[in-house]
């Protein structure tokens, strides 16, 4: 089986399902038909090739990004012109002579080329308010919609995605690497634009003005921007370097609160904080090396340029001795190779931001590439779109299934498994830890898909039904129980969204869940903080159940529900379970054996296989593993009342 967690440069493959967000969806769909599949590894592309990467983002904001462009050509042509208008004011201006005024100058033409100057200046503030807020907005516009679309992407991947990548580097790419791409389209690009604009206009006036200096300058230049590009090279490498750190201390901060019961129950409050003062620190000496050389970078860029320029006024200024050079248009020279340095100098800045954004774009791109390994099916399931029809349970058959996890290639965690569930039929897994219970549950859910054999869902292999449709007609609790940050009726809905407050209710009763919520300050708008740490395990487990229930689905799957739960508690939600189950199908893991009596046949696990299947009065008597593992729990003669007991109880 591939795995998809290398995040290799392979082509976007969306999901079917739509990103809630319209552009979003849109964006990646544009990605997936890019043709941008490069030969050569993400590292050794050029900054703009990565950089190229992300004009899907852009391409449904083409009339903002016209209006900048718009905006930013006319401030670079009022910008241009300045020199123009002192060249005639110099020249002009103050040498022809105003006989009426009788002071030799014509104070007409001084003024007239002041009113324009300051119209100029006009158009210049605009022009410049006008590209700035558009590609402000562009910004955090595109900011958004890429944080969405990883997301978006990350959401789709499989299980095993999140076993070589942390969640605390998916928080990192979607935060600080956003943020620099963030920047470098809200400022960097625009500032970079607009100084090529300058950088391109002034060395044409410049040619235009005297080609025999000009020339001199482009020469110098070109000896100069060799340097420049090669050592922004090592920039970009050390960029990467420095995001990467930065998401290494993101991910273990991460890690370490979500465990602090953990953390401060083994007294380790200083040793993780050594850790994370190491890493950070490794952070910080990665910023250092960058900055160190984009530092350098700037100065050489600027002092090369400088220099080649001031050279070349010199020999402008011997030029106006001489008489071969006027002094208007030697000023006017002189401020469009003004213009030619300060554009070199902040096209040297923003040469250090498009290295810096590249390699946070190539991280983003990483996660966007990765292609998940579970592809959806096309059929849809019969009773869809009926909710009546899902009351009568569905049919499951494991046929002849090997799988092993694609972290351990080599262990088989199931082999050749073969049983069936009918409609309504209540079936529990028993075993020791390893056997393999859990598995089946994911293989259901399709987190992964076995490499050999079949699994069916009412006859439909799994693998060609539609994913969601799939995973809509099953309920899931887990042994470990997920509330969310937010209130009571939140997390149960999260089952069924649109469920009226009187499904809630009936939920939560059905889960012997009703008392303690009302007892809870808001009820059911009571907040439940992280991971709702502001109750106890039973109760996030209760809440968990209730939520199933609330889904109503055809199969229920429950991996140890009640295994967090007290003896008094567990006794109310098995009646709960009980009700639920009845007339469905259920697939239930346990470990407390006591929970399972009633089931319809239990399948008793080892090594990845069924070694023993009956009631649980049968495999009392067969003497087996099932037979021992109930003898650590209670003794077979207890065994035998209880099961008598509740059949007397449920015959009632």
């Amino acid at each position: 089986m591939p795995v998809s967690t290398s995040l290799a440069r392979s082509p976007v493959r969306v999901p079917h399902q739509p990103c809630p967000h319209s552009e979003c969806s849109h964006i990646v769909s544009d990605l997936n038909d890019s043709t941008h599949q490069e030969a050569t590894a993400a590292s050794d592309r050029s900054a703009w090739k990565t950089l190229l990467r992300l004009k899907p983002f852009l391409a449904p904001y083409r009339g903002r990004v016209l209006l900048a462009g718009s905006a930013l050509l006319v401030a670079a042509a009022a910008t241009l012109t300045i020199p123009t208008a002192f060249r005639f004011l110099i020249d002009r201006g103050f040498a022809l002579p105003d006989v009426s005024a009788g002071n030799g100058i014509d104070t007409g033409h001084v003024n007239s080329v002041f009113l324009a100057l300051f119209a100029l200046a006009v158009v210049l503030a605009i022009a410049t308010a006008v590209r700035y807020y558009c590609v402000a907005w562009l910004g955090d516009r595109i900011m958004a919609d890429l944080r969405q679309a990883v997301y978006h992407q990350v959401l789709r991947q499989d299980p095993v995605f999140f076993e070589t990548l942390r969640t605390g580097e998916v928080q990192s790419r979607l935060s600080s690497d956003t943020t620099l791409i963030q920047s470098l389209i809200g400022s960097s690009i625009s500032l970079g634009l607009r100084n090529s604009l300058l950088f391109i206009g002034a060395l044409l006036m410049m040619i235009w003005s005297s080609p025999q200096l000009a020339s001199i300058i482009v020469g110098l230049l070109v000896l100069v921007v060799v340097p420049i590009l090669v050592f922004g090279r090592r920039v970009r490498k050390l960029s990467r370097d420095s995001q990467d750190k930065l998401a290494d201390t993101g991910a273990l901060a991460n890690e370490t609160l979500n465990a602090m019961s953990t953390v401060q129950s083994y007294v380790r409050e200083d040793m993780e904080s050594a850790r994370y003062r190491v890493a950070t620190n490794a952070a910080f000496d990665s910023a250092i090396r960058r900055n160190r050389n984009r530092s350098f970078l700037t100065a050489l860029a600027i002092t090369l340029v400088f220099g080649c320029i001031v050279f070349v006024l010199w020999l402008g200024a011997q030029a106006v001795l001489e008489g071969r050079m006027t002094p208007g248009l030697l000023t006017q020279f002189m401020l469009y190779a003004a213009l030619v340095a300060g554009s070199t100098g902040a096209l040297a800045e923003v040469l250090g931001d498009v290295q810096r954004a590249a390699g946070a774009t190539e991280r983003l791109l990483e996660l966007l590439d990765a292609q998940p390994v579970i592809v959806s099916g096309g059929r849809h399931l019969t009773y869809a779109d009926q909710q009546t029809a899902w009351a009568k349970g569905a049919s499951i058959e494991f046929r002849e299934v090997g799988f092993s996890y694609p972290s351990r290639p080599d262990e088989q965690a199931l082999q050749d498994l073969s049983f069936t569930l009918e409609p309504g039929q209540t079936i529990a897994l028993v075993g020791p830890s390893g056997a393999g219970k859990t598995t089946v549950l994911q293989l259901l859910l399709r987190f992964y898909d076995p490499q050999t054999g079949s699994i069916t869902f009412d006859g439909t292999p799994v693998e060609d039904l539609q994913l969601d449709e799939l995973r809509e007609s099953i309920g899931f609790v887990s042994q470990d129980s997920v509330v969310f940050s937010e209130d009571v009726a939140t997390n149960l809905r999260y089952g069924k969204p649109d469920a009226s407050d009187e499904e809630v209710r009936q939920a939560a009763s059905d889960a012997q869940a009703l008392d303690f919520i009302e007892r809870l300050p808001d009820g059911f708008n009571t907040y439940l903080g992280e991971k709702g740490v502001r109750l106890s395990g039973g109760q996030r487990q209760r809440l968990s159940i209730a939520r199933a229930l609330l889904k109503n689905p055809p199969l229920l799957l429950l991996d140890e529900a009640t295994s967090a739960l007290d003896a008094e508690s567990e006794r109310k939600v098995q009646m709960a379970l009980d009700r639920a189950m009845s007339g469905r199908t259920t697939l239930v893991i346990a470990h407390r054996l006591a929970t399972i009596i009633n089931a319809d046949r239990i399948l008793v696990m080892d090594e990845g296989r069924v070694v023993e299947s009956g009631s649980h009065q049968e495999l009392l008597a067969g003497n087996g593993l099932y037979a021992r593992l109930a003898s650590m729990q209670f003794d077979a003669s207890e065994a035998l009342t209880m099961a008598d007991r509740s059949d007397t109880v449920a015959a009632s």
